[in-house]
């Protein structure tokens, strides 16, 4: 297997104010015997406010074992509301659909099978490109003749809707506080379905505790409105944010954790006093970050090993499967 990063911006060219010297940037995970295969780029989720390395690395050897070439997405966040996101997320993954397609011969990927996967709110991003891919505008000649468009999304346990199920931290997070209800509408996905849009493979538990089943549901009935393919499964129960859903999961058999390198950039920045916080929240941020560098507390570790569920680890098959016969269409 060939591990290796990719820094998705020129110098000069990324601007997110509140980056703090991170650069958005792919992970590979790519086999090494020539052969050329579908790509799946997967971008963890996190409410827009980290990158979770629950459904990383973990994910893409899933799918890595299934034949794929994987890319795991480090992409922009907003932890601590200092800047909206508002498009930037979306021109991440954009870059990244274009820049797979780019060096497509040297990562034996074939451009034409390329397949987007993302969690809770990465969902919504993947979900996000998959409406509205005409509407990120490339603007370094490098990577502007190359399509942004996916052949497919696989949108897990996502956020999907801004209305009555939203979940509005990740709301808050991409488009600030103060959003404007155009805005809103505009990420509010089921109501941007088009005749254009991706197909779509949705799985959910239906007992989600932080995003409502019923954000898949919309979504699923939203594309079978416009005769989009897609697949919707939902499965008995689990708790939100189960990835994978098996014991390596629930053991966290997960590192690395480089999703987590805008994070310790602000981390870093708070150290320096370059970000001031009330001495509670900053105490808050540091404990966060402990969880994520794995330093997790023996009762919280017990009872996640309680969490595996065999029902919904059967996700990755069915999508594997599922994707192959869209690509074939």
């Amino acid at each position: 297997m060939k591990e290796k990063e990719y820094v998705l911006y020129e110098e000069g060219e990324y601007s997110y104010p509140a980056a703090y010297g991170f650069v958005p940037f792919l992970h590979s995970y790519l086999h090494e015997d020539e052969e050329v295969r579908p790509v799946m780029i997967i971008a963890p989720g996190g409410g827009y406010r980290f990158v979770s390395p629950s459904e990383g690395e973990i994910v893409a050897r899933s799918f890595y074992e299934k034949g794929w070439q994987c890319f795991v997405l480090t992409y922009s966040i907003n932890m601590l509301d200092l800047c909206a996101l508002n498009e930037q997320p979306l021109h991440d993954i954009s870059r990244a659909v274009r820049f797979v397609r780019k060096n497509a011969a040297p990562f034996f990927a074939d451009p034409e099978k390329l397949a987007v996967t993302g969690f809770s709110a990465a969902g919504h991003l993947c979900a996000s490109l998959a409406v509205h891919y005409q509407d990120d505008i490339e603007t370094n000649p490098e990577y502007s003749n190359i399509s942004n468009k996916p052949q497919a999304a696989v949108l897990s346990y996502p956020v999907i809707t801004s209305g009555e199920y939203a979940h509005r931290d990740s709301f808050t997070a991409l488009l600030g506080k103060d959003a404007s209800e155009e805005m809103l509408h505009y990420m509010s996905l089921e109501t941007q379905v088009t005749a254009d849009t991706v197909p779509c493979f949705l799985w959910q538990t239906a007992t989600d505790e932080l995003v409502p089943v019923e954000n898949s549901i919309l979504m699923a009935a939203a594309l079978k409105e416009k005769g989009i393919p897609f697949a919707h499964h939902v499965f008995t129960d689990g708790a939100h944010g189960i990835s994978v859903a098996t014991q390596d999961w629930a053991d966290h058999k997960y590192a690395p954790h480089y999703t987590m390198a805008q994070t310790f950039a602000l981390a870093e920045a708070v150290e320096r006093g370059e970000i001031p916080l009330p001495e509670d929240e900053k105490a808050r941020f540091t404990g966060m970050l402990s969880f994520f560098k794995g330093e997790i507390p023996q009762e919280i570790a017990d009872q996640f090993r309680s969490y595996p569920n065999p029902e919904a680890a059967v996700w990755p098959v069915l999508a594997d499967q599922w994707l192959r016969k869209i690509f074939e269409k």
